[in-house]
């Protein structure tokens, strides 16, 4: 085929007008590029081990080791706790900020709400610029109290504590945070009454009503040497009617003189005002992080509960557990844990009645 000037004129000009085209779908695609272009990919994987000593190794009636409370599903064997993928674009600087947070989740120890999809969180964030502004969340979202987060490798121990236990793990409503100054965080929300995903949380009767919930977090300033970063953290959830299930949780993280060395206090309270049911627990915490790779954390707490499932409606007993943390490969969270539960009245942990339980676990944790 011969080519002439036309010829060659006629396809630059169709070269530039397809050039031209492609400019143009990509401008019309640019709102969903702006739209996605600061949401950030993140997650974890979760994996154990666990050996439950004796008969208790065929007991389903276990301590609540794991979020859910199905400790029998993962005992004397090999489990997978929790698959969480994140989706987060978070508020910008700017007065009218918006943005989103989605936790999907799978697995024996998995948060999810009231769904099928494995939906841990999933929420709109907005600001309004009064004062220092105010961040809200509306949707699905952790719950607000307690000394241990849903999320695993940011708690000291592997398994979790009763505390936790009495805390809403989830909550479906709108919460507000305000920024007081740097030392001094206050929240405040209304959520849904039986969409919370704790093992004691609210009540499912008359679930029309609402409960309400607020915390105050202190922080101790860097103006406070060795105690500069120690908190201080007290929520409440209230009912306000007969048919509630109130919670009050103190909390504190304290820095000490001693490098590497912190302390934690937990007090969780719950109140079934239905069935006049109320338990108490109390925890304390100590954590040493010997290198950069290597830490010891121990926990131990006392329940003092009346009418409550702990053990077996007993109601008093105790836990201890020792967890040792040493983060040889990237990414990776790896840990070994030992621990004991004892229940004061009454035999509960295997087919021979015994009134203690052990428990030995490796836990692995891949970040991404």
């Amino acid at each position: 085929m011969k080519f002439n000037k036309w010829t060659l004129g006629l396809a630059a000009l169709g070269a530039v007008s397809l050039a031209s085209a492609a400019r143009a779908d990509e401008t019309k695609l640019s709102p969903l590029n702006t739209a996605v272009s600061n949401t950030t990919i993140s997650g974890y994987v979760d994996v154990a081990a666990q050996w439950n000593a004796g008969d208790q190794s065929y007991w389903s009636n276990l301590p609540l080791y794991a979020p859910s409370g199905h400790s029998g599903s993962v005992r004397d064997g090999f489990s997978l706790n929790a698959v969480d993928v994140t989706l987060d674009k978070s508020l910008d600087e700017s007065p009218w900020a918006s943005g989103y947070h989605i936790d999907l989740n799978a697995g024996s120890g998995a948060i999810n709400s009231d769904s099928s999809f494995g939906i841990r969180q999933a929420y709109v964030t907005m600001r309004t610029p009064v004062g220092n502004g105010i961040d809200w969340k509306m949707g699905v979202m952790d719950g607000v109290t307690g000394y241990e987060s849903n999320t695993g490798y940011l708690n000291p121990n592997y398994t979790r504590s009763y505390g936790y236990a009495l805390n809403p793990a989830t909550l479906v409503g709108l919460l507000g945070s305000y920024k007081v100054c740097n030392e001094v965080t206050v929240q405040a929300g209304i959520a849904n009454r039986g969409m919370s995903l704790s093992n004691y949380g609210q009540s499912s009767y008359h679930i029309e009503s609402k409960d309400f919930f607020a915390t105050v977090a202190l922080t101790a300033p860097d103006s406070w040497g060795w105690a500069k970063g120690s908190a201080l953290n007290v929520g409440t959830i209230q009912g306000f009617d007969n048919r509630a299930v109130n919670n009050y949780s103190i909390n504190a993280s304290l820095a000490t003189p001693i490098t590497g060395l912190k302390v934690g206090l937990s007090y969780d309270i719950i109140q079934s005002l239905r069935y006049s049911a109320d338990g108490n627990v109390y925890g304390v915490y100590a954590s040493y992080q010997a290198t950069d790779k290597l830490a010891f954390h121990v926990r131990g707490e006392y329940v003092d509960a009346t009418d409550l499932d702990f053990f077996s409606g007993n109601g008093k007993g105790e836990e201890v557990t020792a967890t040792i943390e040493y983060n040889l490969w990237a990414n990776v969270v790896s840990r070994a844990e030992v621990r004991w539960d004892h229940t004061e009245i009454g035999t509960q942990y295997s087919r021979n009645d015994t009134e203690s339980a052990y428990l030995a676990a490796v836990n692995l944790i891949y970040k991404f």
